[in-house]
């Protein structure tokens, strides 16, 4: 659906409630799931083709570095 990345314009944001903010798709990464980046955190998005808009997870869809077991280490 979407060939051309990045996309920059308002999006669905998880952490408020849903409200409209300005986020960037940088890539697809599976059927309907998306490389998404707002205020600094890459996350996955959905596109829903009914209202036409991206939402992005913010809260549970976090992508990043690895958390370190700190009861583990030596």
């Amino acid at each position: 659906m979407f060939n051309e990345f990045p996309i920059t314009e308002p999006m669905h944001i998880h952490s408020l409630d849903g409200e409209l903010r300005k986020a960037t798709i940088h890539k697809k990464l599976g059927d309907n799931d998306y490389l998404a980046e707002y205020d600094g955190v890459k996350c996955h998005a959905i596109y829903n083709p009914f209202v036409g808009k991206f939402y992005v997870d913010d809260k549970y869809g976090v992508i990043g570095e690895p958390k370190i077991n700190r009861g583990m280490e030596r």
